[in-house]
């Protein structure tokens, strides 16, 4: 029996266009309730796919201090995050909170 070979998922591997992304971000902002880290991380996931050089060009922020506040571990303002949203080109939306 051959041995089973595996790799760490990546999500940013599979994050090829803007729709892609918008709809990852929008099922990450549904599981994550109250989780602001969870979202944080899910946009580094999407500024990774982009590429994190480029997101960092276009918000003026550094590369490095980009990948520490979208870490998951960071705690990026708000500015920060609509600059991020900006620069992939994804809006963020405002509806009802539906019940369960």
């Amino acid at each position: 029996m051959a041995a089973l070979k595996l790799r760490e998922w990546n999500s940013a591997e599979h994050l090829k266009t803007e729709e892609d992304m918008a709809l990852y971000l929008e099922a990450c902002l549904r599981e994550a309730g109250d989780d602001a880290a969870f979202i944080a991380k899910a946009l580094g996931t999407i500024a990774r796919a982009k590429g994190m050089s480029e997101v960092a060009r276009d918000t003026g922020l550094g590369r490095e201090s980009l990948y520490k506040a979208l870490s998951g571990e960071g705690n990026p303002s708000f500015a920060t995050i609509l600059k991020v949203t900006r620069a992939l080109g994804i809006q963020l939306h405002a509806g009802p909170v539906r019940a369960a």
